[in-house]
């Protein structure tokens, strides 16, 4: 079985998500930053996992763009869509629904939310103070969740792993 994983990111948080997840998968597999590759040949892949985070209440546009772009083959592959983001609970979830389209998500074999990380350094001063500010955080921060990257695994990919 042939995977990708296809992320974008602002701070650095999705890729560690898609490192993490490309560790444990046993077979074939290519991780994709649609910053350096938007239009991805998707056609050799049997799986194909999603990812990106929340920045400023929303996931990335490119995320976005190209699961409407790619709908027509996505539907016809098994789909993992995975959010890396701070919120938790029905927040969580609230951002989640937003970021992926609703027939992306009734398709996908696995769904994950996978918690955030806020790393300062890799922040501009404007972020820093808005993240300070808002979420009462003076320091960095994370709470990438790997039990919930195992939990996802497990159900796209079952016994394969």
């Amino acid at each position: 079985m042939n995977t990708t994983i296809i992320y974008m990111t602002k701070h650095g948080t999705a890729e560690k998500a898609a490192r993490i997840l490309e560790e444990k998968i046993r077979d074939n597999v290519q991780i994709i930053n649609l910053k350096q590759d938007k239009n991805p040949d998707l056609s050799d892949f049997d799986t194909i996992i999603i990812g990106g985070s929340i920045h400023i209440g929303k996931i990335q546009k490119g995320i976005k763009n190209f699961c409407i772009k790619n709908m027509n083959i996505l539907l016809r592959k098994r789909i993992g869509l995975y959010l890396c983001c701070m919120e938790q609970g029905t927040n969580a979830c609230k951002q989640f629904d937003d970021a992926f389209p609703l027939e992306l998500r009734k398709h996908a074999s696995a769904t994950g939310q996978f918690g955030g990380e806020f790393y300062f350094q890799r922040m501009n001063f404007i972020e820093r103070a808005i993240i300070k500010k808002i979420a009462n955080i003076e320091e960095s921060i994370s709470k990438l969740d790997v039990k919930a990257i195992d939990k996802f695994l497990d159900e796209i990919l079952g016994d394969t792993i």
